[in-house]
């Protein structure tokens, strides 16, 4: 069993069911590279500021090098009994260097040293889960490029609407997608600040180097108030919404992809390798990556209610419930980038059946506000030329054809403003190459949004 380091105060041993329910290192184990980076900047502060020996800071920082390539290698496994991964590696190096391990934790309490430590984590996962969005915005932007043309409808209620074509609608979520790489953008500048030094809330006695610590770290500055430094969360809060935004925007995307992949619609097809089958019925194709994203949304989701809910009732400073952040944080980073690995494949790799898109944007009359514009440009005000269509649209359904299909004789009896050239102005083709306006469907403003979109990602990672 692994000796508390606050076992000073306490003349009974702790109930080993208490050490088990106060235990981390389970799950905060997974920030050790990030708790000896934290270790090797202090022990090189307080060298440096004379608060220990030289020589002293050199070998902290040696053992700690150690102790680092000797986990990695898996020389050096956890002990499932430490009370967590920032006492595992004390003790370890306390058993290695004797004395000179001991002065590690001058002038730093286990409160700024594990606020530290998961900001380094996320600071590092966000770094990961940005690179992956970025992938994924790209592969929309080249499946765009690729259908600039392919016609589809577009909907509102899940009723057809208008025509689009399905590289306008990839770059709708290439948009969604910039967005919340500029949130974990954000969150990573409010994140990289330092709250080493601020110790257990009140600061220190010593005559230590705040900004020293923060400049070795890679980080902004120190946090202006200590016990600020200890209790604030407001980071893993941040990146969990950010991360709920960006799952949920997966979430809407699979949602269309399931109903784009049933007979109903087929309008795609997903690859064997990124499909399921029934155990009983054998014709079915399931797309169960995209079933299971939506699923994992509720989840992520959950997680950022968890840290909203443990926060709210907590006073300063450092309180126990705030062990519960990382769970939450580190499943919901883990879950997007699981989600992101297998869904950007998935784009890659999927067929697209570009005849029944066009098949479909054929019917639902979806080219109706078309016809009514086809007036309006003749003179006639909007509301007339709503109203006259809408009367064509019933006219049709009565006769069981389309606005396409309607003899001019018909047309007529509506407005002696239409003349043969009307069935140019509703095909399909001209609606879309019609809508040129700036972000709308057209090839050339498509391939514009694409050329803005891959600009905006060239500033987002060399910015």
């Amino acid at each position: 069993m692994a000796e508390m380091m606050w076992a000073g105060r306490s003349s009974q041993g702790v109930d080993s069911r208490v050490n088990a329910f106060n235990s981390s290192i389970a799950f905060d184990g997974r920030m050790y590279k990030q708790d000896i980076q934290g270790s090797i900047a202090h022990a090189t502060m307080l060298g440096e500021q004379g608060i220990i020996s030289m020589s002293d800071s050199l070998e902290l920082i040696g053992g700690l090098k150690e102790i680092l390539a000797d986990i990695e290698s898996g020389k050096l496994q956890f002990d499932m009994t430490a009370e967590d991964i920032h006492m595992f590696i004390e003790a370890e190096l306390t058993k290695r260097l004797g004395d000179v391990g001991k002065r590690l934790h001058t002038s730093r309490s286990r409160n700024d040293q594990v606020a530290l430590d998961i900001r380094l984590y996320l600071r590092d996962a966000i770094k990961d889960l940005r690179e992956l969005v970025v992938s994924l915005v790209k592969v929309l932007c080249n499946i765009a490029d690729e259908n600039t043309e392919t016609i589809m409808p577009g909907y509102t209620h899940l009723q057809r609407a208008q025509p689009i074509t399905f590289g306008h609608h990839m770059m709708a979520y290439a948009q969604m997608l910039l967005r919340d790489i500029e949130r974990f953008d954000d969150t990573l500048r409010r994140m990289n600040v330092s709250p080493l030094g601020s110790c257990a809330l009140a600061g220190t006695t010593y005559h230590i180097n705040r900004d020293r610590t923060a400049e070795l770290l890679g980080m902004e500055a120190p946090m202006v108030n200590s016990l600020d430094g200890v209790s604030d969360r407001d980071f893993c809060i941040e990146l969990a919404s950010a991360i709920s935004i960006c799952m949920m925007h997966l979430s809407r995307f699979s949602e269309e992809i399931i109903m784009w992949c049933s007979w109903e619609f087929k309008f795609i097809e997903l690859s064997d390798r990124f499909s399921t089958g029934s155990s009983i019925m054998p014709q079915k194709k399931n797309p169960d990556v995209t079933e299971l994203i939506r699923g994992k949304t509720a989840r992520v989701i959950g997680d950022n209610m968890t840290l909203l809910a443990m926060m709210k009732g907590l006073p300063l400073a450092y309180n126990k419930d705030m062990q519960e952040d990382k769970e939450a944080i580190f499943d919901a980073v883990d879950n997007l980038k699981l989600c992101l690995t297998t869904f950007i494949p998935m784009l890659e790799t999927m067929t697209l059946y570009k005849d029944n898109m066009r098949k479909a944007a054929a019917k639902g009359f979806i080219n109706a506000t078309d016809c009514a514009d086809y007036l309006v440009k003749k003179g006639m005000p909007f509301r007339t030329a709503y109203k006259i269509t809408g009367g064509l649209v019933a006219h049709c359904i009565e006769l069981g054809t389309t606005l396409e299909e309607l003899p001019l004789a018909d047309y007529q009896k509506q407005s002696d403003l239409f003349t043969d050239n009307v069935y140019e102005a509703i095909s399909l083709d001209t609606c879309v190459r019609e809508r040129k306006s700036f972000g709308g469907p057209a090839p050339e403003s498509v391939k514009k949004q694409i050329e803005l979109t891959r600009k905006k990602l060239e500033e987002l990672c060399n910015g």
